[in-house]
């Protein structure tokens, strides 16, 4: 097992990462204050990993929450479910919600923590790449608004994050591919070293390969940790970890939440951001290509929805945490591992990189 650790203090917390971790009781009791438990799944991870979690948490009084599985049901009606299973089993303010599943059971089992009683202690138990390398880390928690993703939340850090890499033997292809995208993420903002790595690797992480897999892991966990550590609330540094989601969201809430996962659409969104770093003079044709090559090669898709003109990304684009005063703030790339978050680029630039053929520069990129 490694640990990492999240520096914020008096709220710092460790990352646990290895496999087998879901059967060490030791782990979760260490950082579970009261007797009461609350742990919130889904009716896809519930089959898979419910029972042996809830062995490690025998002789807690422990209430469990089967949530419906995917991105469509981040929303109010959902997160009533939990506070109705919290308030029904008359849990208390020392009691500990623990999410067990991806991005989308973290970001709400999180929200419902920060809500009930005005906060209670969670941990995070992500079963998902993508979440165990991004959403899992940083406490933000939120859930969908039909307007906008993610647009109603709070940042509120967990107590621990337990990474159990076996869970990611049951994940579908598509849905590790997903997470693929916030991996190469942390190579493109911060360290290009580590996309030599992966191109050299990629082959091995999409089979399945323990060793690769943990070491992907530790290299994007020990990426956020330090970018949260230096900027908990995204008032800086932190926002260059959204490379690809403005663009990414609003192919979300255009297509509608879940047709598209997550890690799908940030990696069209990624596509869209190199070919504007490009457009900008920031990046070579070979650096944006190199970039494209690796998300083709991590089996994900590199062409945004056809259907979706610049006037329907920018109605969306315009809904973005990032929006500051009315100015659309993007995170672009200087270089290879140096992302920049900035309003200060030409509006021809924006047009021309949401009117670009994507279609054709992908089958440039693969002939």
């Amino acid at each position: 097992m490694q640990t990492l650790h999240v520096e914020l203090g008096e709220r710092s917390y460790p990352i646990y990462i290895g496999s087998g971790l879901l059967a060490r009781p030791a782990l979760l009791a260490a950082h579970i204050a009261g007797r009461q438990v609350a742990v919130v799944t889904n009716e896809t991870v519930a089959p898979l990993y419910l029972q042996t979690l809830l062995q490690s948490l025998a002789g807690f009084n422990v209430t469990s929450v089967v949530l419906p599985d995917g991105e469509a049901h981040k929303n109010w009606e959902t997160l009533q479910l939990i506070f109705d299973g919290l308030l029904s089993a008359r849990h208390d303010r020392r009691t500990t919600v623990i999410a067990l599943g991806g991005g989308v059971i973290g970001d709400m089992a999180g929200f419902a923590a920060a809500c009930y009683q005005r906060g209670v202690d969670f941990i995070q138990v992500p079963t998902t790449l993508l979440s165990q390398v991004d959403s899992s880390v940083g406490g933000k928690t939120g859930i969908n608004h039909p307007l906008g993703k993610n647009m109603v939340g709070a940042f509120y850090q967990p107590k621990a994050v337990l990474i159990d890499t076996a869970s990611l033997e049951t994940l579908p292809a598509r849905e590790l591919s997903a997470g693929l995208a916030e991996v190469i993420k942390y190579g493109l903002i911060c360290d290009e070293p580590f996309l030599g790595w992966l191109e050299a690797n990629m082959s091995a992480l999409r089979n399945l390969d323990q060793g690769a897999l943990t070491y992907a892991i530790e290299r994007s966990c020990a990426a956020k940790a330090r970018v949260v550590g230096a900027d908990e609330r995204e008032s800086g540094v932190r926002a260059t970890l959204n490379l690809g989601h403005t663009f990414g969201h609003a192919i979300e809430t255009e297509q509608g939440y879940g047709v598209w996962l997550h890690g799908e659409a940030v990696a069209a969104g990624t596509v869209m951001a190199l070919e504007m770093s490009y457009r900008l003079g920031w990046l070579s044709a070979a650096e944006r290509d190199r970039g494209i090559h690796l998300l083709q090669a991590a089996g994900l898709p590199v062409v945004p929805p056809q259907d979706m003109g610049p006037e329907q990304f920018l109605e969306h684009m315009a809904v973005d945490k990032k929006v500051l005063d009315g100015q659309m703030r993007l995170v672009l790339l200087r270089h290879l591992g140096e992302a920049v978050v900035t309003a200060d680029y030409p509006r021809e630039i924006l047009d021309a990189t949401l009117r670009s053929d994507y279609r054709a520069l992908a089958q440039s990129l693969t002939s």
